[in-house]
């Protein structure tokens, strides 16, 4: 495939930094598209698994006009700024005057608005926090949801790559405004995956076929797309892999903060909470967020009569 410039203007140069299960697949899409794209992970293998990329061996060496990042949260963001192989070294190197880092991750909505300021005073970077959703389907098929915070004009400019590999791209205010609507994205997300575990958990107990309970489900208004995409995990019981109970425990945990600074009770977020740190502290956070179904099993008092 011929390879064209950025679709951000000739001679702009892009990296992603983080090539997991949500950003080997962003990459691969901005590759098929034809963008250069430099690609940077801790284990370095990951990276070198995407064709047509090009693999950096230090973040300095990644530092482009607009350096994606798609890690788990901001502390891992902030750890590839400073040091000789970091990416503010490497911009002074490559002469980039006014970089864009884009802030992919869930993050504390109130952490990254902080960021973004240091970042803009100290270093003359600009960041811009733009959290995902729509799970790794959603990132294979291209059509992930962007909620954008920072600059309007940044946004605006940053759009025509954002749609390479996501259907919906909305800017929502300054730096911190993306996560607080990620936040509420994952209320309502952890809310579905743990009425559906209910649910079927309810649906087993009583001795019924779980794929033709979720085929009525699929029918009606109880339907959604984390059915659509997860209820496979229900039927098999398979819970490994996907996206992980820790990090769904680490979002509420932003939820809740940023509706205390709003000085705003959510009840239902923060039983939430509860339940998936109850499963975290058993030992399994690294399973899917779906297996809150196993906490919830795990409290069955009796046999049915």
């Amino acid at each position: 495939m011929a390879k064209f410039s950025s679709p951000l203007g000739p001679g702009v140069s892009v990296s992603l930094l983080g090539t997991g299960p949500m950003g080997a697949p962003i990459a691969r899409n901005l590759i098929d598209a034809g963008v250069p794209l430099t690609l940077w992970n801790r284990t370095v293998q990951k990276a070198e698994a995407i064709e047509g990329g090009t693999v950096a061996p230090q973040p300095a060496d990644s530092a482009a006009d607009v350096v994606l990042t798609v890690l788990p949260d901001l502390p891992q963001v902030e750890a590839l700024l400073d040091g000789d192989d970091g990416l503010v070294a490497g911009w002074s190197r490559a002469g980039v005057v006014e970089p864009v880092l884009v802030i992919h991750g869930t993050v504390s909505p109130t952490a990254v608005t902080a960021f973004a300021a240091h970042c803009k005073s100290r270093y003359g970077v600009v960041v811009i926090d733009a959290p995902l959703s729509g799970g790794t389907i959603g990132a294979e098929q291209g059509r992930l949801s962007i909620m954008a915070g920072g600059p309007q004009s940044v946004v605006q400019w940053l759009t025509p790559l954002f749609e390479l590999y996501g259907s919906t791209v909305i800017w929502f205010g300054e730096a911190g405004a993306g996560s607080i609507v990620k936040a509420c994205n994952q209320i309502v997300v952890a809310a579905t995956v743990t009425a559906l575990s209910e649910s079927m958990a309810l649906a087993k107990a009583s001795g019924l076929d779980l794929a033709k309970v979720q085929a009525i489900l699929k029918g009606g208004l109880a339907n959604s797309e984390v059915l659509q995409q997860k209820g496979g995990r229900w039927v098999t019981g398979d819970f490994h892999g996907g996206g992980s109970a820790k990090n769904q425990l680490k979002d509420l945990r932003f939820v809740t903060e940023a509706a205390a600074d709003t000085g705003l009770p959510l009840p239902l977020a923060t039983t939430l909470k509860t339940e998936f740190q109850t499963l975290v502290t058993k030992g399994l956070g690294d399973l899917d967020h779906t297996g809150i179904y196993l906490n919830i099993i795990s409290n069955r008092v009796k046999e049915p009569s």
